[in-house]
């Protein structure tokens, strides 16, 4: 059986990092079109720094959560037959051992450059100089998520897809369902004859086509679903 699993911002909020949408969310805090857009980074870019150092510093002090080892598990238990795609950026599921890892929406710890285009891993969370340089050429960098506006990693979104296509159960966790085209995946596996299970406290756009809805956070809710399986 081919064993697909979706997560987003609700199992990383069981480690203590803050969701973007809710009551407790980022964004009630912060406008997304001064911080997340590729406009706001040309505009200010030493502030779109500031903002995701203070991201950083939050989630280094974060640990993968019995969510995030269950999933690991999971793995070792269906081998070629399970992919892990998430939304969050916050690096917890490479950080717990997930190796077959699709990270749709980037990596806040992966920077790039503007001016020679390299790409690798940067793990500041404080800085008195900003913006960040590149470690090649001094150029500038920018952190390596995809922003509001921008396109989804071409290569990423084609496997997700893939597996969308072909999976025999798919699994979404802690995911808002309103965020696409990751939103997609749970409709398209529907359509094509697999089974949907959502692991959500509350109601999503995703419960519509779920055969089996888990009402408990993610980290319960896998303990629940891996005894089913």
């Amino acid at each position: 059986m081919k064993l697909l699993v979706l997560t987003g911002a609700g199992i990383s909020a069981e480690s203590g990092i803050p969701t973007f949408r809710g009551a407790q969310g980022l964004w009630k805090s912060f406008k997304p079109e001064e911080l997340a857009t590729p406009e706001a980074f040309r505009k200010n870019p030493a502030l779109v720094w500031e903002w995701y150092l203070w991201r950083r510093s939050v989630i280094a002090k974060a640990q993968p959560n019995e969510g995030h080892l269950k999933l690991v598990e999971l793995e070792k238990r269906f081998g070629d037959n399970f992919l892990l795609i998430t939304q969050n950026v916050d690096g917890l599921h490479q950080k717990a051992g997930s190796k077959r890892l699709v990270e749709l929406h980037g990596n806040i710890w992966k920077v790039r450059c503007l001016h020679c285009r390299a790409e690798y891993y940067d793990y500041t969370t404080e800085a008195k100089d900003l913006p960040l340089r590149c470690m090649y050429c001094g150029g500038l960098i920018r952190p390596g998520v995809v922003w509001f506006g921008e396109s989804l990693p071409e290569k990423a979104l084609e496997l997700a897809y893939k597996w969308a296509y072909e999976c025999e159960l798919f699994v979404s966790i802690g995911t808002s369902g309103v965020v696409y085209p990751a939103a997609e995946l749970p409709f398209i596996a529907k359509r094509h004859g697999a089974k949907v299970i959502e692991i959500n406290p509350e109601e999503t756009p995703i419960s519509s086509v779920a055969d089996v809805i888990i009402r408990e956070p993610a980290s319960s809710g896998i303990n629940r679903l891996t005894e089913m399986l």
